[in-house]
């Protein structure tokens, strides 16, 4: 079930982020949580807007100007409009990540070009209000709507990491599913795997997910599979909440409550109420758990996702 061993795969990101020197006042903003820690299991595809549309290293500062719904990408002091060779890059640069099989992207946050969220815009009057997307990451974000996306800022968050590293890893195994044969069985199959993930996202959508694979042969392929993915990434968006882990935890502590001792049950429900209130972090009902799903060879459980859904030394279920 571990996929620790498996191959590594491909994620883009900001090129800054790897250390290379192409930011405007010639630097780099070399993030080694991504180098030295991510890096062993994901490809880079590295990708800077601005020296790859064409500007110079070093190059004039830019900023957002203008509306936050629709802001120009202007240098500081001289005031050059870079929006549209940036715009009509990004339109040539997209058909090539295509090619690339992205499973996920990191941008550079706060970046007028790269920013994913929360990017100063500038009014007339100079004030800026934090409501930007970047150029590049908007046009992005709408081009691969369901791709996994972070920034370097959120990645340092350990909710945020964990639920980003989740879903890439469950993108890599759609974009398998996909290239194996998408038959109804294989969908069902998939989505028996990812049920209890699902759960602890977003219990709306594990319903609407669970009548969509109840009813495979009532939709063409290419709508029942489109319909799936979308909702699959909309709920995984979603964070894993305690309450919500808890909620499926139990769930899994029903397949054993006739095979413990007594005792065996105690302490379990003892530590799922000990994570429930913040004491220890989910990892340690977690592997109590996976004891007993060895133990017992209990089948369900032993295919489900939940219970190691990411290469265990990254320890993203480590955190209270």
């Amino acid at each position: 079930m571990s996929e620790k061993l498996m191959e590594k795969f491909t994620l883009g990101i900001s090129s800054c982020l790897l250390g290379n020197k192409v930011r405007y006042d010639g630097g780099h903003t070399l993030d080694r949580y991504v180098t030295e820690t991510l890096g062993q299991y994901f490809d880079w595809i590295p990708v800077c807007p601005e020296t790859e549309s064409g500007l110079p290293v070093p190059r004039e500062a830019m900023r957002l100007t203008g509306s936050p719904a629709a802001p120009r990408l202007v240098t500081v002091r001289t005031g050059i409009d870079h929006t549209n060779g940036m715009l009509a890059w990004a339109s040539r640069k997209m058909p090539e990540l295509e090619k690339e099989e992205l499973c996920g992207f990191i941008f550079k946050s706060k970046s007028p070009s790269s920013g994913m969220g929360g990017v100063k815009v500038y009014s007339e009057t100079g004030v800026p209000s934090k409501q930007g997307v970047g150029i590049f990451a908007k046009a992005f974000m709408n081009h691969f709507p369901l791709l996994p996306v972070i920034d370097d800022g959120r990645l340092h968050d350990p909710s945020l990491r964990e639920n980003f590293i989740e879903r890439v890893f469950v993108y890599r195994r759609w974009q398998k599913l996909m290239h194996t044969g998408a038959t109804a069985g294989n969908l069902v199959a998939f989505h028996s795997r990812h049920k209890y993930l699902i759960l602890a996202h977003s219990p709306k959508h594990y319903s609407a997910l669970g009548k969509l694979v109840a009813d495979v042969k009532k939709y063409p392929q290419q709508k029942l599979l489109t319909e799936y993915i979308r909702l699959l990434m909309e709920g995984l968006t979603l964070i894993a909440t305690a309450k919500k882990n808890t909620n499926v935890l139990l769930h899994m502590a029903g397949y054993f409550k006739h095979l413990l001792k007594p005792e065996e049950k105690k302490e379990l429900l003892e530590i799922m109420e000990q994570y429930h209130q913040g004491f220890v972090p989910l990892i340690a009902p977690i592997v109590l758990l996976r004891h007993y799903v060895r133990q017992f060879q209990e089948p369900y459980l032993t295919s489900q996702y939940y219970l190691d859904p990411h290469p265990v030394e990254l320890m993203l279920r480590n955190h209270a």
